[in-house]
């Protein structure tokens, strides 16, 4: 009894020396999931699943509820995750089939498309349990069921074996990501008619494939296909692709897709789409308004976008969290309209780049505003990034969005084909650009298309997080020969007017 008394008062000494400074976390306490928490996060995508760990590591108790049945979210489980794997694949296919090049014979290299895709689901399932054994390190309760609010203090959860069970905590935290935004006329039945998540799944390659939508889904999935021998055209609405990107890397991307076989058809409305089980027909005409035209392919991806999704029902209106174009309201401590002041939201369902990197970034921040610490998001370094190739990457401003707010500036850019580790391996497509203010030289945007853009891009963030000049880069020591010599070169064109090597 000694023993026990004695090591009863070490563990309560020990949870008081973790407890959160904010006294709505309340104290560390062991007691059972249909108790009160500190904190229930809605969603086990990358800002619920990030949240969560982050909030247990600050000595809550938290519990994450997720209804895919697998955490990870879309980025995981039919996004980020799978889509990458396909690319590396099909990038590694069209490698092979340039080794010549490099004096590499390669004879019959052809795709196995159920290997291919075999890897890709290998990788999602190794990731997606290692996600559950980040839950189990960090004492997360994880609870399989969609939930809905029955209050603004209460949520239902509908298990996935069966029943329901209640959830009350002192704060909940709505993680539910997004959904693909359907067309008009255009049924999805991810056989002939495929969202994202439906063209990571085809069973056979298609001979052609319509892309509705130029946009970084679009043009990556796009891509895919292609290289696998698909004929794909994508069909946009507006006069050009990707048109928040900065207008120079545009030109060049676009360039660099049409070279590669991709074939594009700007300024098209899609009215109707229809489906046989063998072929698709597509009827477009021009977004002016004219005459209809009646296109055939075998499979049509749809990647119009995406918009915020609350689970089967989570009954917001009961919880008093109040929506604006579709999205949850939120303060800048994430706080939603819910009179408790206990709600936040963070991720796709608020505004903002729907991307994985900006969800974590939120969901770490809010947790650490709950938690009365200072979390913060900047909202402006927060990098774009599309995984054709090559990639292309951006953080800050576009030059049009720099010559619109009336700012004097001036721009540098270095094209790969003058880098030397480009050349050496023959993959020198593309450019680094730079736009800083015109006086004092602090950058405001940088933007690359390349090789391995999305692993550039950091030290341009890193430099805008902390105001740095264009100078500051072009003084620091690049190692030689790298790709990111290109940033350097680029980074002096724009200080001085000249690069080096170009």
């Amino acid at each position: 009894m000694a023993l026990r008394s004695a090591a009863q008062s070490l563990c309560a000494r020990h949870a008081a020396l973790l407890r959160p400074a904010s006294s709505a976390v309340g104290s560390l306490r062991f007691f059972a999931s249909s108790e009160e928490v500190d904190l229930a996060v809605i969603g086990g995508g990358p800002g619920g699943y990030v949240a969560a760990i982050k909030a247990a590591q600050m000595g809550m108790k938290v519990t994450c509820i997720e209804g895919r049945g697998k955490l990870g979210g879309t980025c995981l489980n039919v996004g980020c995750i799978p889509s990458k794997a396909l690319l590396h694949s099909t990038h590694l296919y069209e490698e092979i089939k340039h080794a010549a090049k490099h004096g590499i014979e390669v004879q019959g290299a052809k795709v196995d498309l159920g290997k291919m895709m075999a890897q890709k689901d290998k990788a999602v399932a190794g990731l997606t349990s290692g996600i559950e054994m980040l839950f189990k390190k960090n004492k997360v309760t994880y609870v399989k069921g969609w939930g809905k609010f029955k209050s603004d203090s209460e949520v239902e959860v509908e298990l996935a074996d069966g029943g329901t069970q209640t959830v009350t905590a002192k704060n909940y935290l709505i993680a539910t990501g997004s959904e693909v935004t359907s067309l008009p006329n255009v049924n999805i039945d991810e056989e002939r008619i495929v969202s994202s998540t439906g063209a990571l799944a085809l069973k056979e390659i298609p001979k052609t494939m319509f892309v509705i939508g130029g946009g970084y889904i679009g043009l990556e999935m796009g891509s895919v296909w292609s290289r696998m021998g698909a004929e794909v055209t994508v069909i946009e609405y507006l006069n050009d692709i990707v048109t928040t990107m900065d207008s120079d890397i545009r030109k060049a991307f676009k360039r660099t897709l049409q070279k590669q076989g991709l074939k594009m058809k700007l300024s098209t409305k899609v009215n109707k789409a229809e489906s046989d089980g063998k072929s698709v027909k597509v009827y477009v005409e021009p977004a002016k308004g004219g005459k209809e035209e009646v296109l055939e392919a075998d499979v049509i991806l749809v990647a119009a976008g995406r918009k915020a999704f609350f689970g089967k029902g989570l009954n917001l209106e009961a919880a008093g969290v109040q929506l604006e174009k579709g999205k949850v309201i939120t303060d800048k401590d994430f706080r939603t309209t819910a009179k408790s002041g206990k709600i936040f939201a963070i991720g796709d369902c608020i505004n903002g780049p729907m991307l994985a990197h900006k969800a974590e970034d939120d969901g770490i921040a809010c947790v650490e505003k709950i938690a009365g610490k200072g979390g913060h998001v900047n909202y402006n370094t927060v990098p774009l990034i599309i995984y054709t190739w090559p990639e292309v990457a951006s953080v800050g401003k576009t030059e049009d969005e720099v010559k619109k707010s009336g700012v004097n500036y001036k721009v540098g850019k270095f094209p790969f084909l003058a880098n030397s580790r480009a050349k050496t391996i023959d993959d020198a497509d593309g450019l680094v650009k730079f736009i800083s203010e015109a006086d004092t030289d602090k950058i405001l945007g940088a933007h690359i298309m390349g090789p391995n853009a999305g692993e550039l891009i950091p030290e341009c963030v890193l430099a805008l997080e902390y105001g740095a000049s264009t100078e500051d880069i072009a003084r620091a020591c690049h190692g030689h020969p790298t790709m990111s010599e290109a940033i350097k070169e680029a980074a002096l064109a724009t200080t001085f007017g000249k690069a080096i090597h170009a």
